[in-house]
């Protein structure tokens, strides 16, 4: 309820951002900058600001940023506030995501049994999206009225997200001991190396990581995409909504509806029908067909991402969570980022439907890789019973 409500207001209070951000300037530049500040913390120092999470208890870091953004948000709010303050304000707020963002990701294993676990990444990633869609309309409605009371509206998010899990979550210790702890930045090293040094940790984010840079591209390109199809916004509308409904339902269903046992093997040919979907762009399909490929697309990606999220967390020792989803965090904002530019500056030279054709055919090739060096169900059922018994050892210690 606190990150729906969190995730609802923060999309909500970015459609009002850049109405009222061109409505101060008249610039486009400017209102696209508001929008995007949102994401440079992840870029700038996303796993310096995660690692600090490691360092409190989880549900302490939660609370306290989101006082701190209640705070911040409430102060842009106010009328007739410059637009250069608007953006420092945007960007103090944006630098307190990473932290919570890494400390929830990190607190759910500590809430839920494994076996419920993926079905409860399932359900988040779920909630998320359809806090993205109903954020973005909403924001944008209540925009027409008041782009100040929207933003208002999103401090009062960020409150009752503090009071709920200040109410409603146990207090756990902070997960590195402070004997434990070293200077932040050998911290962040420690969870860039916990990523990319272990088989199964880094086959799942060299899987995410690549399955972003292609599949969040139709969403990047809509826009173009049903200019192509000599229709308006209310197909680019479309387009953009049918990949969140995909993940929604594909977060929700193949989770519960298949058994722990059976969804390691679904993982390759998700991964690999993600992009493939997309290959029949180069026909240049009419609408209809077009919001059916997004979809499964969405469907795909949202099956997938909570079985690599369920292995991923059973192989990371409990003192470096909040610090390896950081990197986690980072990265597929980066691979989003990277992947969207690069099939934009080809649209100088292509059609869109062939730039999305063409890019998610590369893709196919890449999951194709990727999946091929996957590690066997022995690898990974031994790498996961290591940190278990390490886990458990650490814990005991701590007890």
């Amino acid at each position: 309820m606190a990150s729906g409500l969190s995730w609802f207001g923060d999309y909500a209070a970015r459609a009002a951002i850049t109405a009222l951000v061109y409505a101060k300037t008249g610039s486009v530049p400017a209102s696209a900058a508001a929008f995007a500040l949102s994401y440079l913390p992840w870029l700038l120092g996303g796993p310096v600001l995660a690692a600090l999470a490691d360092r409190y208890p989880y549900r302490k870091v939660m609370i306290i940023c989101d006082l701190a953004r209640m705070g911040l948000v409430a102060v842009v709010a106010v009328p007739d506030m410059p637009v250069p303050v608007m953006f420092a304000l945007l960007m103090a707020t944006a630098m307190l995501n990473p932290p919570f963002e890494a400390a929830r990701s990190a607190l759910l294993p500590k809430m839920v049994a494994p076996d419920r676990y993926v079905l409860s990444v399932g359900a988040l990633g779920s909630l998320g999206q359809a806090a993205q869609i109903a954020g973005y309309v909403g924001g944008a409605a209540l925009s027409l009225a008041s782009p100040h009371l929207t933003l208002a509206f999103n401090a009062v998010t960020f409150g009752i997200s503090a009071l709920l899990l200040a109410v409603f979550v146990v207090p756990r210790p902070a997960a590195l001991a402070s004997e434990q702890r070293r200077t932040i930045l050998r911290e962040t090293g420690e969870g860039i190396s916990i990523v990319f040094s272990r088989p199964v940790t880094r086959a799942v984010a060299t899987i995410v990581f690549t399955a972003l840079t292609f599949v969040a591209v139709p969403e990047g390109l809509a826009a173009g995409w049903a200019a192509a199809l000599n229709r308006g916004e209310l197909a680019q509308g479309l387009i953009m909504a049918a990949a969140p409904a995909g993940l929604i339902a594909g977060g929700l269903l193949i989770p519960r509806l298949v058994p722990p046992a059976a969804r390691q093997k679904l993982i390759r040919p998700l991964v690999i029908i993600a992009p493939v979907v997309l290959v029949p762009a180069l026909l240049e399909p009419p609408l209809p067909v077009v919001l059916v490929m997004v979809f499964v697309v969405g469907f795909a990606f949202g099956a997938f991402t909570p079985i690599l999220n369920g292995m991923f967390v059973q192989v990371l020792p409990s003192s470096h969570r909040a610090r390896a989803f950081g990197v986690m965090n980072t990265g597929t904002q980066l691979s989003q980022g990277l992947g969207l530019l690069a099939a934009a500056g080809l649209t100088q030279y292509f059609r869109v439907p062939f730039v999305i054709g063409g890019w998610c055919a590369a893709g196919a090739v890449a999951m194709v890789v990727a999946s091929a060096v996957w590690p066997s169900a022995e690898v990974i059922d031994a790498e996961i019973a290591q940190t278990q018994a390490a886990n458990d050892a650490a814990a005991k210690l701590a007890g």
